[in-house]
């Protein structure tokens, strides 16, 4: 900042004019792909077609393409299909990685060396897709909602980031409440969690990005169409241009870009609204739980 008084020097100036440009630019460069989906979306989808380079503005408001986006036969179920899956999925994964978190930043638990070395080693090398298939399918947790958030119960940078949010709380302040007659239950849930709860809602936004976002997991393990998450019905829509195989009206394919315009923008919406009530918490959680290794 410039302090009262003191005026910068035209080195400092032009540094600062360039500083700002750069930015400018990045910003612009960032958010302009954004820009153009939701514009494009809205817009008439001959005049989308016909228009070559970059796009500013609507070309002709249409609500035509959310008209038929909202009405596809599988859009509102396959939406409600992953607000289960989120909610089921955060619950078991917070509540798994939490628990495994805490427990291996203790400094009283033995072996906890060798459990990390064995939970880092799965971050380079798993089984694979096949044998992870076979797992879940001789538990009968194909074409079930299981499927999507069980197996991926705790993920391994995750665990990593809340246990060092842990580690960096002074052992005084726990020992205090134990000199006090809490409980290593109470300690837990009134002392440590409340202490992290920046790293804690950093992880619940990377778990809910993660379960949102996923299309993979319901293409593998489900099979009924009726169970599938948003995401994958957004890349039917993406691949082919059609909401369904009798839906003739989307046999156009102009018709069909703006169709998919719409169904980026309806699908990301939730998360974009959800973002800024965490965003307070995202470099402070991350900058906590990466102070200790």
């Amino acid at each position: 900042m410039i302090r009262s008084g003191w005026r910068a020097s035209p080195g400092e100036f032009v540094l600062r004019a360039i500083n700002v440009l750069v930015m400018s630019f990045v910003v612009v460069v960032t958010l302009y792909p954004f820009w153009y989906i939701f514009v494009a979306s809205f817009s008439d989808p001959y005049e989308v077609v016909r228009t070559s380079g970059l796009m500013i503005w609507f070309k002709g408001f249409d609500l035509y393409a959310y008209k038929e986006v909202l009405r596809h036969r599988l859009f509102w179920t396959s939406y409600r299909n992953t607000l289960v899956y989120l909610v089921s999925g955060l619950i078991v994964n917070m509540t798994m990685t939490t628990l495994a978190a805490y427990a291996l930043s203790r400094r009283n638990i033995k072996g906890k060396g060798v459990i990390m070395k064995i939970i880092v080693f799965t971050m380079f090398f798993s089984g694979g897709l096949i044998p992870t298939y076979i797992v879940v399918d001789n538990l009968h947790m194909t074409d079930t909602m299981w499927s999507q958030f069980v197996p991926f119960a705790i993920n391994t940078f995750n665990l990593i980031i809340l246990r060092t949010a842990f580690q960096a709380i002074p052992d005084s302040i726990e020992e205090a409440a134990i000199i006090d007659g809490a409980s290593a239950a109470q300690v837990m849930v009134r002392i440590v969690l409340p202490l992290a709860l920046p790293s804690i809602m950093v992880i619940g936004l990377y778990y809910t990005e993660e379960i949102w976002n996923s299309f993979f997991r319901g293409l593998i393990y489900i099979r009924t169409d009726t169970k599938y998450p948003l995401q994958l019905i957004l890349r039917q829509v993406l691949l082919s241009n059609v909401m369904g195989q009798s839906d003739q009206s989307f046999v156009d394919t102009n018709i069909g870009q703006t169709v998919k315009y719409a169904t980026i923008v309806v699908s990301t919406l939730p998360v974009l609204m959800v973002y800024p009530f965490i965003q307070k918490y995202f470099v402070k959680g991350v900058m906590i739980g990466s102070i200790k290794g």
